[in-house]
């Protein structure tokens, strides 16, 4: 296989060829022209009788030749020394970054993130630097996001997995009777699997923009009365009260019916698991050309420091709390990604043992 030229020689050779026609040319123009010159001034110099060199003309235009050729020769080589040498300390200046570059990357193909590209005075490069910089840090993340996901899902499927196996164990060493309760508690388990798989399946098609959406102009209203009724149904007469707050005339938007039922009841659902008492409003309002659904709650609310993570996967305020009751930890996600899929944006406010509000955005029809 043949060799190829690196970068650094590339750019040595092409400032030695810069180099090497300027030289040429300037030689070889100099060497025809000035004995012409030359005899050119003594010729003027003749006629304003200066001087009288006819009879050493020819030695005059021979020293002259002698002491041309051989400054010319002295200039190729100390010019040709000096502008290899500084040819060669400046390829070295350009490559610097991109030796520095290739010896990052081979750190992050051994795992680690820590280093990135220092300024460059050169401006082409010192942009090169700042998006490689950019890119480093977004694979450093998904590279976190990655071994996150990985624990935390190796997390979720140890419980219900742990449950199963452990039934099944009992029943075949008959150690325990089958009972309905007991086939309940496995259905329960794998429904949880089910579940969580299904989740994760969509969350990961949304992520990556496989998720089919039909976006076409819709009234919204009779799916939040069709919500409404739903959950209402389901709500025990000492739970909280669910409040629907919406004009009649709210306007169409931009939406696909099925994606937005389903944040629809991630949101709700979310509401009613961690508010025991109290009430769950449903409202809506115009802002600009976005109309926005907020769901508000007096529930457990959530911390502060807690506020940045509600959407990230698996995530949970109460770290102790369990699956249980938690869900599948990537309702919240999935329904960040549908909303930005319709061309929206969501948000949370939270206290603390006072509630939470969460608002999204749907783009109006026009």
């Amino acid at each position: 296989m043949k060799k190829k030229i690196t970068l650094g020689t590339r750019l040595f050779f092409s400032h030695l060829a810069v180099m090497i026609v300027g030289l040429s040319t300037f030689v070889v123009i100099a060497k025809f022209s000035s004995p012409q010159f030359f005899v050119l001034r003594l010729e003027q110099l003749e006629q304003k009788g200066f001087i009288t060199v006819r009879s050493a003309k020819t030695y005059l235009i021979d020293g002259f030749q002698t002491a041309w050729d051989r400054s010319a020769t002295w200039s190729l080589i100390v010019g040709g020394i000096t502008a290899g040498g500084l040819s060669y300390y400046l390829s070295l200046r350009i490559m610097k970054p991109l030796k520095q570059m290739k010896d990052i990357t081979q750190n992050f193909g051994a795992g680690n993130w820590g280093e990135r590209m220092p300024e460059s005075e050169i401006p082409e490069l010192n942009q090169l630097s700042v998006s490689f910089n950019r890119m480093a840090s977004s694979l450093e993340d998904v590279e976190r996001r990655r071994r996150d996901l990985v624990g935390d899902l190796t997390h979720e499927l140890r419980t219900p997995l742990t449950v199963v196996r452990g039934y099944l164990e009992e029943l075949a060493s008959g150690e325990i009777e089958s009972s309905p309760q007991l086939y309940a508690s496995l259905v329960r388990e794998t429904r949880r699997l089910e579940n969580l798989t299904r989740d994760l399946h969509e969350l990961s098609k949304a992520e990556a923009g496989y998720l089919s959406m039909d976006i076409k102009p819709m009234d919204i209203l009779p799916l939040l009365q069709s919500l409404v009724a739903r959950f209402r149904d389901q709500l025990l007469d000492d739970g909280p009260i669910l409040k629907f707050s919406c004009s009649s005339g709210l306007p169409s938007v931009m939406a696909d019916g099925d994606r937005t039922y389903q944040i629809l009841v991630n949101l709700l659902g979310n509401a009613i698991r961690y508010t025991q008492t109290g009430w769950i409003e449903i409202t809506t309002s115009v802002k600009g050309k976005y109309l926005w659904i907020r769901i508000e709650d007096t529930g457990v609310g959530i911390s502060p420091e807690d506020l940045d993570h509600v959407f990230e996967r698996f995530w949970r305020a109460d770290r102790s709390r369990s699956s249980y009751s938690g869900g599948s930890g990537v309702g919240l996600a999935i329904a960040l990604k549908l909303v930005e899929l319709q061309g929206g944006t969501i948000e949370v406010e939270s206290e603390l043992n006072q509630g939470s509000k969460f608002s999204f955005s749907l783009p109006l029809a026009t």
